[in-house]
């Protein structure tokens, strides 16, 4: 019996760093590590120039980002651009907002990394339901309330069906949507489906820790129009929780943009 000699190790290497939400003094300590030993960086539409700054100057770094529809940087190309740069022997952080393990196809630049013989690494980072929870000041869990978090998105790869995101909806479930502006009349239809209240609140944070950031609740009956009337069409997270019943979880209270929301919706 013969074995096949182990594949030699490249000299570069590859860490997959979480940027977190946006904020810089959000990055985790071996992130800062991390970006300040890079050789080349590859970054990502959402992170902050603040973040990025913490490579050396003369750090090589390269906009790999994609935006809704117009993928100039299809991940194989990505892949083979991290990848020739470990080859070279360079230390190659690729820096994507929140935590590259969720949502974030860490998997296909692992793979194509260790195929290559390439130390590779992830770092995580703060995601986006964590971030907007602090923000908002309002637990992801909450005993009596709620004890399952469920993080899922509405979208999908390019020629899959659809996912059914909504099937984890029972009582006593917290759910953040991630990547999902662009669904949310199906999101709510499928959450009403499964028995949550036209009422239930609902939080949508948008660039959370950012210049930029807003958050706003809503009733789930007009989440859709909601984030029509405020313009919110991007990268934001949409966090809504089935309560356990005798919870004594209260219905959303309503304030004048939920008010103006409900006629909206009536009409």
């Amino acid at each position: 019996m013969t074995c096949s000699p182990a594949k030699p190790k490249a000299a570069g290497s590859l860490a997959l760093v979480g940027a977190g939400p946006g904020a810089r003094d959000l990055l985790t300590l071996r992130a800062v590590q991390r970006l300040q030993q890079a050789d080349t960086v590859f970054y990502d539409r959402l992170v902050e120039e603040e973040v990025l700054n913490l490579a050396p100057p003369a750090a090589k770094r390269v906009f790999v980002g994609k935006h809704v529809g117009a993928h100039s940087w299809p991940q194989d190309r990505i892949n083979a651009a991290v990848v020739a740069e470990a080859l070279k022997g360079r230390r190659v952080v690729r820096l994507k907002s929140g935590d590259p393990s969720i949502f974030g196809r860490a998997a296909e630049e692992l793979a194509a990394a260790r195929a290559a013989g390439i130390d590779a690494e992830i770092v995580p980072g703060i995601t986006a339901a964590s971030a907007a929870a602090a923000q908002t000041g309002t637990p992801l869990t909450e005993r009596g309330v709620s004890d399952t978090l469920v993080l899922t998105t509405a979208r999908c790869k390019a020629g899959d069906p659809l996912p059914d995101c909504v099937r984890h909806a029972k009582p006593g479930t917290t759910i953040v949507f991630y990547m999902s502006v662009g669904q949310a009349s199906r999101v709510r239809d499928g959450l009403l489906r499964q028995g949550m209240s036209p009422s239930a609140p609902v939080t949508i944070a948008a660039d959370v820790s950012k210049p930029a950031e807003r958050t706003v609740t809503c009733g789930l009956s007009v989440l859709p129009e909601t984030l029509e009337l405020l313009g919110i069409s991007g990268c934001a997270a949409i966090i809504i929780t089935f309560p356990k019943p005798g919870s004594g979880q209260l219905p959303l209270q309503a304030t004048p943009l939920c008010q103006e929301m409900a006629q909206i919706g009536a009409g």
